[in-house]
């Protein structure tokens, strides 16, 4: 519902903001966010693991002195979102000096959840003063836990895997032997691991040498100036935006599935004031944290809002702390949207985050009608398979499955995309038979899982896993019992299914699970289409 006050400023509001040389402003948007930009290519291309290589799980982003935000890479919204937290963790805890590199995964430190590992490493002058930081954030398909691939059914944190507070695990330039020996010794494949470290070291020592090659080629007096340039920017694009939207209070509220451990489904609830320029959004009606791994961090709902927000901008404009500046939220204490040690929280970063931008932009349709798209498939469709192959060797496997994107006002959804705070890219088939000793035996289209409306939901997708040897797989999934929900008098897009092919038969399994499969069972995930907007016979008149 959405309370607008008559006579509040419309659309076509004209907005004073302040003057840029747009030449400029453009040339730097595009300068920093190359070095992001090649940072991610240097990590893709040294990783070892499927899941970085191959699906691009990972993320980049620059930071000023300040740790303020300046530029992001093109990656994983959930990713970026939250990584400031992370550097200001960093800075604080464990601030990096000339040649050190500090990692961290630390939920409760501005992480995500135990998978995604954070590195930091400093830019500094002639002076060994930091002017800059860079950062990248990728996903290890093992970090050790109750269940292979650290995704598992837990209920609290320390079930998922080891926990990393800011650390050196770089120092002067030279790898602490130590620091890594520990990581390792506390995950099932330790070899990919280690390439995968090495491999995020790398890109950051590409990043820190494309901004020392821009610090001395212009100095710290313009890079700082640009670097304000471009946040006050963003924040004035921002700002323009939200005073063309209706003053009042919007609010909706969406549910998940279940925690994975108690049958009932979880609220999430929002209302977001807009006044003047500035948005508040407050989910104080959220249900407290969870007993299973649902639970988001604060970072996590931080990201989703910075999401929504810079995705309902217009403009092309960078992708910056500035995005920030107007919004404020209220994020209620040990709450599933903000949660405390001990709770588990793997699948809080995949799926409570989808979710959370499900409600904010239901909340925030009546204002933006003909811009808020109708609901996606609303999950991750997360897997993780890990066992022992053929020769012994251990292996652990992670991905996500797309589904269909919701409807827009003006087109219809896209099938089988990652949508929302994912954007990675669905594993070839091909790498995935090189690389692990099971096989995908199906890989297609859901057709006609979309929602029907004026604009069609694209359709999800079924993919069919066949095992050669046991293995351990856990799935957290959504959208097994509660569908996307369509708009404006379109359809709801269907809801996703999962089985598994055990003596003959097809058993039903829930939306999130981890069992151990046996030679010969096939494991078959039908993600959920995207929902259908406007009413279909509104298509047929059209037509």
């Amino acid at each position: 519902s959405a309370r607008p006050r008559a006579g509040e400023p419309g659309r076509g509001v004209r907005v004073a903001v302040r003057r840029y040389d747009p030449i400029a402003v453009a040339l730097w948007k595009h300068r920093l966010q190359a070095v992001t930009a090649e940072m991610g290519v240097a990590l893709r291309r040294a990783a070892f693991s499927p899941n970085i290589k191959e699906r691009c799980d990972y993320s980049t982003a620059i930071f000023d002195a300040e740790g303020r935000m300046l530029a992001q890479g093109d990656d994983i919204p959930v990713h970026l979102g939250s990584m400031p937290l992370s550097v200001q963790y960093a800075l604080r805890d464990a601030p990096p000096e000339p040649g050190d590199v500090v990692a961290l995964n630390d939920p409760f430190r501005g992480g995500t959840h135990l998978p995604d590992i954070t590195l930091v490493r400093g830019v500094f002058d002639s002076r060994a003063r930091p002017r800059f930081y860079v950062a990248n954030r990728a996903h290890h398909a093992d970090v050790g836990g109750m269940h292979a691939g650290s995704m598992p059914l837990a209920t609290e944190i320390f079930q998922e895997g080891l926990r990393i507070p800011p650390l050196r695990l770089v120092r002067d330039g030279r790898m602490q032997e130590d620091v890594l020996r520990l990581i390792l010794a506390n995950v099932r494949t330790p070899d990919e691991r280690r390439g995968d470290l090495r491999a995020q070291i790398a890109s950051n020592h590409v990043g820190a040498d494309r901004l020392q090659a821009l610090l001395a080629a212009h100095g710290w007096n313009t890079l700082r100036r640009r670097g304000d340039e471009l946040l006050d920017y963003a924040e004035d694009m921002t700002r323009r935006l939200l005073r063309t939207l209706p003053d009042g209070e919007y609010h909706a509220v969406d549910f998940l599935d279940d925690d994975g451990i108690e049958d009932v489904p979880v609220r999430i609830e929002v209302r977001v004031r807009l006044r003047r320029g500035k948005a508040h959004f407050d989910f104080s009606g959220s249900a407290p944290q969870v007993t299973g791994g649902l639970n988001a961090i604060e970072a996590i709902t931080r990201s989703a809002v910075f999401y929504v927000i810079r995705s309902l901008v217009e403009e092309t404009i960078p992708s910056n702390d500035g995005c920030m500046r107007p919004v404020t939220m209220t994020l209620p204490r040990a709450s599933v949207v903000a949660a405390e040690p001990p709770a588990a929280v793997a699948g809080g970063n995949v799926e409570t985050s989808q979710r959370l931008v499900d409600v904010l932009f239901e909340a925030l349709r009546p204002a933006l009608p003909e811009r808020i798209p109708a609901a996606s498939s609303g999950s991750m469709n997360n897997i993780t398979i890990g066992g022992v192959d053929g020769e012994g060797v251990p292996y652990t496997y992670y991905e996500t499955i797309a589904g269909g994107m919701g409807a827009r006002p003006s087109a219809n959804g896209i099938s089988g995309v990652h949508t929302h705070m994912t954007n990675s890219l669905n594993t070839p088939i091909e790498a995935l038979h090189h690389a692990y000793p099971f096989r995908v035996t199906r890989y297609a289209l859901r057709r006609g899982s979309g929602g029907r409306g004026m604009r069609r939901g694209g359709d999800g997708l079924v993919r069919e896993y066949l095992f050669s040897t046991p293995a351990q797989v856990s799935v957290l999934s959504e959208r097994r019992r509660l569908p996307p929900p369509g708009a404006a008098g379109g359809a709801d897009g269907k809801r996703g299914r999962n089985a598994l092919w055990r003596d003959g038969r097809w058993r039903t399994l829930p939306g999130k699970f981890q069992i151990d499969v046996h030679a010969g069972d096939r494991l078959r995930i039908e993600t959920p289409g995207g929902a259908g907007w406007g009413r279909p016979r509104l298509r047929r008149a059209q037509r």
